[in-house]
Formats: structure tokens, C-alpha cells, sequence
């Protein structure tokens, strides 16, 4: 895609400071111009000041996706590493998430997909698990959804499931995650090959992947001709 074409996309995305939920949770919405679907980043702490965060929502954006980058854990919270891996907590929060996103006038049209990293993908699995009429669809990347594991057989949404190639224990977990999920599961890995200084790496294949996918899971029906 020319940049120029690039640069007008990014343009015409607004960007707009949010709080969430009874605890005013911190994040940030990226609403395209005509968006087509809406993600929200699940993670413990972070996702709002990721680089690699930034780069895919941007990425997402530019495919006419709206993003939503929070964090589920206050900035205290996120001191206590056993915070990350409640589960539970994390999952609790992005409910009050995908409920605030609902009462947008300007999402709650839009299906909504959940991006979810490391612990933050189990959660992400529980609240489609809990909410399936809400989540349309869940990404998780380098995850951990054994975390999940006795909600992974209520998951009907399409999911998908990328993990780096040279990561076995993550693979093999992921593997068996795509075995329980009795919807559309896709397991995709992404490589490290030697690229020049400066190249695409894996975060850059990833946010196309992922991209590329959520789009041709989350664009509206097509709407039949009657002759």
C-alpha cells in the first residue's frame, strides 16, 4: 500500500484518552473513519504503552479497525505479578470493558474481537466463553490459554492462535488449546528468520496475520441479491 495512502489513514483515525469502568480503568480508543470492527488489547499492565501494542493497533487501524488499548491492572496493582495471573480479575475487568464499549453510540454497532497477550489471552477466552453474543471473535498471541482451560469448550467464536515457532512449551500448550475449542480454531506460527537490520520481524508478521484475519472474520455479512 503507498505510504501517502498510509499516512491519509492515519489521519483521519481519531484518537481519544478513555477511563473504563467503575474504576476508570486507563486506555486508549483509535476510531477509523467507517471502522468495520472494533478490538480491545487484553493484558495485565501495559497494553496502553506497548511499542509492540502501538505498532499492531496501528496496523489494525490502517485495515479500518477500531482499537482499544487498556490496561486491566491499576499502575499499583501491576506491581504484584500475581495480579497478571489472576485470571479471574483479569476477565471480571474486561467484562466491565466490553460492557463500556456497549454504551457507545459509537462502538455498540460494531462486532467486537479481543487481542489477548500472554495471561490476558485466558482472559480474553473466559469473557467469550461468558459473553458469546458479545465477542466475535479472539485473537491470543505468544498466550497462555491453558489458564483457561475449563472454559475453552464453551468458546464458539473463531479464534486465533499465534505462537513463535521457537517457543515449544508455548506451542505445545496452544495446541492443545486449539483441540478443546469447539469452534474455528487457527494455529499459526510465527517464525524468527535472519533478516537484515531493519526488516520486517515476527511483531510486524504478527500484526499483519492478525489483521488480515480479524478483518475476514469481523467485516458485515454480505448482503444477498433477491432477483
Amino acid at each position: 500500500m503507498p505510504a501517502e495512502h498510509l499516512d491519509a489513514i492515519a489521519r483521519a483515525v481519531r484518537h481519544e484518552a478513555v477511563a473504563l469502568g467503575p474504576r476508570a480503568l486507563r486506555g486508549e480508543l483509535a476510531l477509523p473513519g467507517h471502522a468495520t470492527g472494533l478490538v480491545v488489547f487484553v493484558q495485565g499492565s501495559g497494553s496502553g504503552r506497548s511499542p509492540t501494542h502501538r505498532h499492531t493497533a496501528r496496523c489494525l487501524q490502517r485495515a479500518g479497525l477500531a482499537t482499544l488499548r487498556v490496561d486491566l491492572l491499576s499502575d499499583a496493582e501491576a506491581h504484584d505479578r500475581t495480579k497478571a495471573f489472576d485470571v479471574e480479575l483479569l476477565a471480571e475487568r474486561l467484562g466491565e470493558v466490553i460492557d463500556w464499549a456497549g454504551r457507545r453510540d459509537d462502538l455498540a454497532g460494531l462486532p467486537l474481537a479481543l487481542l489477548g497477550v500472554g495471561t490476558g489471552a485466558s482472559a480474553a477466552f473466559l469473557a467469550a466463553e461468558r459473553r458469546p453474543r458479545q465477542v466475535a471473535a479472539v485473537v491470543s498471541r505468544s498466550g497462555r490459554p491453558d489458564l483457561a482451560d475449563g472454559a475453552l469448550a464453551g468458546v464458539h467464536a473463531p479464534a486465533l492462535l499465534l505462537v513463535g515457532a521457537d517457543d515449544p512449551v508455548a506451542l505445545s500448550l496452544n495446541r492443545a488449546a486449539c483441540t478443546r475449542l469447539p469452534g474455528e480454531a487457527r494455529l499459526e506460527l510465527i517464525r524468527s528468520p535472519s533478516t537484515p537490520a531493519g526488516a520486517a520481524g515476527p511483531p510486524d508478521r504478527a500484526a499483519r496475520t492478525a489483521a488480515a484475519w480479524l478483518v475476514s472474520h469481523l467485516a458485515p455479512p454480505r448482503q444477498l441479491r433477491v432477483s
